[in-house]
């Protein structure tokens, strides 16, 4: 028998139909399966994706409902084990990503591009998630974690940040190249400073000053606000050999299009609905490729956690309690948050 048998957990429960208000409950402590352990939980990072669950502008592919427990940037420690888990014993410490599991199987996963599996669950999603005291994790996609490291820092890494490395990855960026990232919301400036770790020149762009002030305190070399400026602006500079988005909306698209050179790639990160234009007559003569990007895998998710350790990302934390968790979905709605927030467990309200 568990220890935490019979115990309950305090959860923020998403209550009625998308939209709905998040309610503090006490539930009883899920049981780890085979395959599964049981994590508790030290911190989780407020994501934008938990924003479109909330919501209901995303669904899960099974065409079951959503969890009603969201939240998918957990940190925390090992307290059982189900059977089949060999990897982590109990008192480990590890990371609670977006993926709970994905088929295995499918060509994407053979690929090593398991996060476009279309079999794929992920917490807070197609299970419950973070926003918990305790969640249930499948041991192979757990992120093993060093005991001592900030959960808070980590916390956004789970998701933001892999996502970010994930796209920066997909631009293929070299020394010397030049890439506009558009959006300087927490992606955005997790992405500038992995954009600039790899030797390329980063321009950051937003409608926001303070969020440009941002880029520049993380190391964008130049920043520009997104308007009908930014073509010729960027043009100046020569053109982008990438041009990644991770503003939600599709306004950036006419910048990205006008400003990308030749045999540049453009990286649709954020989850945006709004259809955009191409002209294949233009693809042809550019060999421009369009990509997207959608969260990482487990092994970007290892090279994300070497170069955080070598040198930590710089991010502006903003800790709450559970019960803060809807305020803070309101404020992503309304483009008010800076860099991330993150629930603590030991905060209290």
């Amino acid at each position: 028998m568990s220890l935490v048998d019979g115990l309950d957990m305090r959860a923020a429960v998403l209550e009625g139909n998308a939209g709905g208000s998040f309610t503090i409950r006490c539930l009883p402590v899920p049981q780890s399966a085979h395959g599964e352990m049981l994590v508790k939980l030290e911190a989780c990072g407020v994501c934008h994706t938990d924003l479109h669950v909330w919501k209901g502008t995303v669904r899960p592919g099974s065409g079951k409902p959503p969890a009603q427990i969201l939240g998918h940037e957990g940190i925390g420690r090992v307290v059982a084990t189900g059977p089949g888990v060999d990897r982590f014993v109990t008192g480990d410490r590890v990371g609670v990503p977006w993926l709970h599991d994905t088929c295995g199987t499918c060509d994407e996963c053979l690929a090593g591009q398991e996060s476009f599996c279309q079999r794929q669950r992920a917490h807070g999603f197609d299970v419950d998630g973070g926003f918990a005291e305790y969640v249930i994790v499948d041991a192979n996609f757990a992120i093993p974690l060093p005991d001592g490291s900030d959960a808070v820092s980590l916390a956004p890494l789970m998701c933001a940040g892999v996502t970010a490395y994930s796209a920066i990855r997909r631009a293929e960026l070299r020394p010397g190249m030049r890439c506009a990232i558009f959006g300087c919301g927490g992606l955005g400036l997790y992405a500038i400073q992995i954009a600039v770790r790899s030797g390329a020149f980063v321009v950051a762009l937003d409608i926001s000053e303070d969020k440009l002030e941002l880029a520049r305190a993380v190391g964008a070399q130049a920043t520009l606000i997104a308007d009908d400026t930014a073509i010729e602006k960027l043009g100046s500079l020569g053109g982008m050999h990438a041009c990644i988005n991770f503003a939600p909306t599709a306004a950036t698209w006419p910048m990205m299009i006008g400003s990308i050179r030749p045999r540049g790639r453009i990286v649709a990160t954020a989850m945006v609905s709004t259809p955009v234009p191409v002209n294949q007559e233009w693809l042809t003569g550019t060999g421009v490729v369009i990509t997207g990007t959608s969260v990482g895998t487990r092994l970007e998710m290892r090279e994300l956690l070497r170069m955080h350790t070598d040198k930590p990302f710089a991010m502006e934390m903003r800790e709450i309690s559970l019960a803060g968790v809807e305020s803070a979905l309101e404020e992503l709605a309304a483009g008010q948050v800076e860099g991330r927030i993150v629930v603590r467990y030991d905060v209290t309200p």
